[in-house]
């Protein structure tokens, strides 16, 4: 599941990976994938510029810019319903829809 581990706990890891501990053997100790370490190896280069990408800060403000148009997205068709249920409820005051 991705973002299961802590922050704190990555760092852990990387600091052994880049103490010369093979990933291998790390991920081993750890009982986890080889690969998601290898991930975390390249996002940290990502975010010491060192490779080109989103680094970490700018993935978190696009997750959510994403979620926040998602939201305004949603508004309309909720003001939407909500009229209509209204107009269901209450009859217009002079008899006619």
């Amino acid at each position: 599941m991705p973002g299961s581990y802590l922050p704190e706990f990555r760092r852990e890891v990387l600091d052994l990976v880049k103490a010369g501990r093979p990933v291998r053997q790390v991920a081993a100790d750890l009982q986890m994938p080889s690969q998601t370490i290898y991930v975390w190896l390249r996002q940290d280069r990502i975010d010491a510029g060192m490779e080109p990408g989103l680094t970490s800060a700018d993935q978190a403000e696009l997750v959510a810019a994403r979620r926040r148009i998602a939201q305004l997205e949603d508004e309309p068709a909720v003001t939407r319903r909500a009229i209509e249920l209204v107009k269901q409820a209450v009859p217009p005051k002079d008899g006619s829809k």
